[in-house]
């Protein structure tokens, strides 16, 4: 592969990694005190695929080790945003479900993000952001499904 290209691809990486890091800065700003990003993302990710996850298998989505994760669970239980229960199909192990409290939490985030959105929108255009979108999906999903195989 010439070198061109590769360097097209790390320039790619470089932008989605400062865009990342941008933005984990304003989600922040939003949260309540004491919260952080990984706390929120587990909630988001709870809503998104739905809940009844095991620990591990949101360890595994999120590419952190259990202990991590098990520490994000700990803080968010205590909080009463997530609840974890005795798996029914497997004695030894657990699932997390998001609460109604946990779902609150989520959409207020979202809804104090409307300056940010409105800002940010009013130099990007929303329809910049709708031709975008299909593309970004299309490349989390193939580097989500070849995590795996390039391990």
């Amino acid at each position: 592969m010439p070198e061109s290209v590769i360097s097209e691809y790390f320039r790619l990486f470089t932008e989605i990694g400062i865009i990342e890091h941008l933005s984990r800065n304003i989600l922040e700003a939003r949260l309540p005190p004491g919260f952080v990003l990984a706390q929120f993302s587990v909630l988001n990710h709870l809503v998104r695929v739905g809940d009844g996850r095991t620990p591990m298998a949101i360890a595994k989505a999120f590419q952190v080790p259990k202990t991590s994760m098990t520490h994000s669970l700990a803080v968010l239980e205590r909080e009463r945003l997530i609840e974890i229960r005795k798996n029914p199909k497997d004695g030894r192990s657990k699932l997390v479900y998001i609460t109604d409290a946990g779902r609150k939490l989520r959409q207020e985030t979202i809804d104090s993000l409307a300056p940010d959105v409105r800002r940010i929108a009013a130099a990007f255009p929303p329809d910049r952001v709708a031709r975008l979108l299909p593309d970004l999906e299309a490349l989390r999903k193939f580097l989500d499904e070849d995590r795996d195989v390039s391990a």
